[in-house]
């Protein structure tokens, strides 16, 4: 299922011709409420489409779901007038916290009040020996960008999606949010029984801040491909989790923050 647009009448400007009312594509921003027991327990901000996958990315790192049978439902319906996802987790797992408010499309941690990835890195990110070319890293974000058929007609959306040292891809998810984007990617490959994702490197298309490489840890992704710059936080713990890091990929050029070793 692909993520929804609408459309809005808009006045376009050009620079060299009288201004225009023409029809526009946006992204489309709603919310969705995850249930865990019937109860609500978070709001997140998303672009609807993989809903169920959205909501088990999240889990990865809210509870600690590692595999397909940690989940007995996720059910998506349509009540109240709001999009939600119900929630119920084999025993023994440990349940989601309640997030004190709504999750917004740019904020992947907000109202989380723990900052802490140890118990989330349950896996070495890659095989010793494991390496990948310079030439692959610098056309993944390009490769990647064929896949956004949303952002084609809106401009308004990020994507994810995991590639291989050979620079296969295997998926494009997109979202408004970038986390959310990720979290659709680890979804999808939680319920194949994917997880961890050992050898396989983790494409976004926007920046690199704390919550990207706390999913990708949670993931268990050697390494992370960005269009755009990280945060110093994002750099020091990608150093000190072992993944490789890649930044400001465009054009043929790259930055590497972390994990120069891995790059041959």
């Amino acid at each position: 299922m692909a993520v929804r647009t609408t459309r809005r009448a808009i006045v376009r400007m050009p620079r060299d011709a009288e201004p225009a009312r023409t029809p526009d594509d946006l992204a489309v921003e709603a919310p969705l409420v995850l249930a865990h027991d019937d109860a609500p327990i978070a709001t997140l901000m998303r672009t609807p489409g993989h809903d169920i996958e959205l909501a088990a990315g999240w889990l990865v790192v809210e509870s600690g779901v590692r595999a397909p049978d940690d989940i007995l439902t996720l059910r998506a319906c349509h009540q109240d007038d709001t999009d939600r996802v119900h929630i119920r987790l084999r025993a023994g797992v440990r349940p989601p916290r309640p997030r004190a408010f709504l999750t917004g499309a740019a904020c992947g941690v907000c109202s989380a009040d723990v900052i802490d990835l140890r118990p989330l890195a349950t896996s070495a990110p890659h095989r010793r020996g494991w390496r990948v070319r310079r030439e692959v890293l610098a056309v993944l974000p390009d490769a990647m960008r064929t896949g956004q058929k949303a952002f084609a007609r809106t401009g308004g959306v990020h994507a994810a999606a995991l590639a291989d040292a050979g620079g296969g891809l295997r998926g494009v998810y997109e979202d408004i949010g970038r986390h959310n984007a990720v979290d659709k990617v680890v979804g999808a490959a939680l319920l194949d029984g994917a997880l961890p994702l050992q050898d396989l490197l983790l494409v976004v298309s926007g920046r690199v801040s704390f919550e990207i490489v706390q999913k990708a840890v949670a993931a268990g992704v050697a390494g992370i491909v960005a269009v755009s710059a990280p945060s110093s936080l994002a750099v020091d713990l990608a150093r000190e989790y072992g993944l490789l890091l890649a930044g400001l990929v465009r054009a043929g050029r790259l930055n590497l923050y972390a994990g120069e070793s891995l790059v041959g």
